[in-house]
């Protein structure tokens, strides 16, 4: 019975690896959503703020609070690179559309599989 030896033992768990976590489920990715958690384990940091709903302009008290809800976000933005770092990771997305993504990695896997098949071809032949 066939055994992989290290080498393609680390290029399987690499392939698996790389699969389970940047497969795009409904939203986003696992590791996105690890990114996500990372630099905002308790949700504390502030909304990035879009901007103010139509219609909303005559309402003193939405534009205050849109004006607050910006005013807390750019504070932080400002105050530090870590800040700055950790809010435009909080609004990372995947780099892909989720077909094409799951196109690409479906093609790593592939490679990787033929990778592996080569190694074991290139060992019996010695």
């Amino acid at each position: 019975m066939w055994q992989p030896n290290t080498a393609q033992w680390r290029l399987i768990w690499a392939a698996a690896l790389l699969l389970i976590l940047a497969w795009p489920a409904e939203n986003e990715s696992l590791a996105i959503k690890a990114v996500h958690w990372g630099v905002d384990p308790a949700q504390t940091l502030p909304r990035t703020p879009g901007p103010i709903a139509p219609g909303l302009g005559d309402d003193p008290e939405a534009v205050q609070a849109h004006d607050a809800e910006e005013a807390a976000y750019y504070y932080m933005y400002s105050s530090s690179r870590l800040s700055r770092l950790r809010l435009q990771l909080k609004d990372l997305k995947d780099p892909f559309d989720p077909s094409t993504e799951r196109q690409i990695l479906v093609g790593l896997a592939i490679l990787a599989a033929l990778s592996i098949w080569r190694a074991e071809g290139k060992k019996e032949a010695r």
